[in-house]
């Protein structure tokens, strides 16, 4: 589904960054775990994060115990907020990378859909240049697929026509 609101933008860019090397099916059942831990993904709150919260965050076994990744949550956030105020919202700036409007690829059911693309590389490459981190070219094309950026359900996939529905 197409995302359109900042708090789920920042959500969504933390939980796949800590999904990198893990399953998503790791991080969805942490999903609440997350949310609690990182002030239930308000970018302002987790940009004001210690190095003592971040040691307690390391702690929690409720959500990937990884230092990087936690560092780069709150490096994120503050990274987030400097797009916000540069162009209104994350909204606004993340959707240029797609034209503006979801991106609907015609895979025939088996076709291999590719890890990354020449719109996640761009958007990775211009990401890391903003100061984010764990935004890899794969790691944002997984990102743009989760938050509706691209579509890339098979052309006989009934989900494909069906944008607005959640399963």
């Amino acid at each position: 589904m197409p995302v359109h609101d900042d708090r789920t933008w920042f959500e969504f860019l933390i939980l796949e960054g800590a999904q990198a090397g893990l399953s998503w099916e790791t991080i969805l059942r942490k999903r609440p775990a997350y949310r609690a831990a990182f002030a239930r993904f308000d970018p302002k709150a987790v940009a004001r994060f210690t190095a003592a919260r971040q040691a307690r965050l390391l702690q929690d076994p409720g959500i990937v115990r990884n230092r990087l990744k936690v560092e780069s949550a709150v490096t994120n956030a503050r990274a987030f907020l400097a797009v916000q105020k540069e162009f209104g919202s994350f909204d606004a700036y993340v959707w240029r990378a797609v034209g503006g409007t979801t991106k609907r690829n015609r895979w025939r059911r088996g076709a291999k859909i590719p890890a990354s693309t020449p719109e996640s590389d761009a958007l990775s490459k211009d990401l890391k240049k903003r100061g984010f981190r764990f935004v890899g070219s794969t790691i944002m094309y997984a990102f743009m697929q989760a938050v509706g950026m691209v579509n890339d359900h098979a052309v006989d996939c009934a989900w494909r026509e069906q944008p607005g529905k959640r399963r």
